[in-house]
């Protein structure tokens, strides 16, 4: 088994960092993050001591900050990014610096580095609308939004600079859900167990579109697993990374039935139609990783981390709010 001890970690203060970091620390990584840290200067509070982090509050757009702050690490998570597609949308010139340029100063710079793991975190929104029953990762990319292009951009950036020094991995999560100490309130199953703890009600629109599901969990465990892999598993692989296939409406139905029956769920029309479901045997068969926290648990995560006011405001902090918090703080 190889370990790499020293990992660069750009958006570690995001949704899914907030969770990792502390994971990697107990597993005895040297961790370094760089974040805007637009959510919250306090998101790893809980590790602001640990001697294995350190944290670099900064742009990735700063190629100097990036030649600087990489040299001497070994492997790069790279999670940084405008994160949906309404937020990419809010300004596109400023989300593809962020989502692509700067991409490319990353992997020149880790490269030239020395760096020699990249983990790269993709999406499954790359596969666009697929009527195939399992959607693999060997089918053609066909990207609905410009959030999902510029990922799919990016694939190819990270595969053609790939060679036996640099060893290169890109994932292709499902929609994360759960609770993170940086809380996401504009994520399907999130949206949904919000709704139904602190409003009473759910409202679904459309319902028919599908949604590929992942508790935060289990993303965080398939970085930890990568980690341990021999450089020659990993090299030049792409993973589609998720557990549940749930038609949103269904996604609310398990909502209501974890969180209180009685709960009514309104219909209400969208022309969002963006739908995906992926496969995931592929991870699994090669590596034998596998997901194994359910929709369910990640919403009675979510109903204790509200009862215990992890998450106050909720129906009205813009922070939990992507777009909202971008809106507001307007960055260039």
């Amino acid at each position: 088994m190889i370990t790499k001890r020293k990992i660069f970690l750009t958006g570690g203060a995001g949704y899914v960092g907030a969770v990792l970091v502390p994971k990697l620390l107990a597993k005895g990584y040297q961790v370094k993050v760089l974040d805007l840290y637009m959510f919250g200067e306090d998101v790893l509070s809980s590790e602001k001591n640990h001697p294995g982090l350190i944290q670099v509050k900064g742009d990735i757009r700063n190629r100097k900050l990036l030649e600087k702050e990489i040299t001497g690490y070994d492997t790069v998570i790279h999670l940084a990014c405008i994160s949906n597609d309404p937020s990419f949308e809010l300004d596109p010139a400023l989300a593809k610096s962020i989502n692509y340029d700067a991409f490319l100063d990353l992997v020149d710079v880790s490269k030239k580095a020395k760096v020699k793991n990249f983990i790269y975190a993709s999406s499954s929104s790359v596969y666009g609308i697929k009527t195939e029953p399992d959607v693999t990762e060997d089918l053609p990319l066909e990207p609905l939004t410009d959030y999902s292009r510029y990922k799919a951009e990016c694939e190819k950036v990270l595969m053609a600079a790939a060679d036996k020094d640099f060893i290169i991995t890109i994932v292709r999560p499902s929609t994360v859900c759960g609770y993170s100490p940086r809380m996401r309130l504009d994520l399907t199953v999130n949206i949904l167990t919000n709704q139904a703890v602190n409003r009473g009600k759910i409202t679904v629109f459309g319902g028919e579109q599908k949604r590929p599901n992942l508790h935060i969990q289990d993303m965080c465990d398939a970085y930890l697993f990568l980690l341990e892999q021999p450089d020659e598993k990993i090299h030049k692989k792409i993973y589609n990374i998720g557990f549940q296939n749930l038609k949103v409406k269904k996604i609310a139905e398990v909502v209501r039935k974890t969180i209180d029956p009685k709960i009514p769920i309104e219909g209400s029309p969208t022309d969002d139609l963006r739908s995906y479901h992926i496969s995931s045997k592929k991870i699994k068969e090669e590596l034998g990783f596998e997901a194994k926290h359910t929709v369910e648990e990640a919403v009675l995560d979510l109903k204790r981390a509200f009862e215990e006011g992890k998450i106050p405001n909720a129906l009205t902090d813009i922070r939990y709010i992507n777009i909202k918090t971008m809106e507001a703080i307007k960055l260039k």
